[in-house]
């Protein structure tokens, strides 16, 4: 991706979201070995629904803000790029629901052609 002027900041905390994910917290935690895609946080969202990424995504938020009125402010930074990546988890869940979408309009078409 090329950088943007005016917009070092917003790819620098993004990266640091997905250094927690992959080399950090979330690969310490959750990873197991397995991709992104096949973590607890997409296959419990597939498993109940979209709107565990976005509760989790909120959960920290308020934590994190929690953590920023009593001076802990390595912890709230930590929290925000959890919500994140829950943030990110939720995005990939309405890609995938997309692709859903365009297979069942694909299949719909090839069964009415019949």
């Amino acid at each position: 991706m090329s950088s943007v002027p005016g917009y070092d900041s917003l790819s620098s905390v993004l990266g640091a979201a997905y250094h927690q994910a992959a080399r950090g917290k979330g690969k310490e935690r959750h990873a197991r070995d397995k991709p992104f895609d096949k973590q607890p946080i997409m296959e419990i969202s597939r498993m109940v629904g979209p709107g565990y990424a976005t509760g989790q995504a909120m959960k920290k938020l308020q934590e994190a803000k929690s953590m920023m009125d009593r001076g802990q402010l390595a912890a709230a930074k930590a929290e925000a790029l959890g919500a994140i990546n829950y943030t990110a988890a939720f995005y990939l869940l309405i890609e995938e629901a997309e692709a859903e979408a365009k297979r069942d309009e694909t299949q719909a078409q090839v069964v009415a052609a019949q």
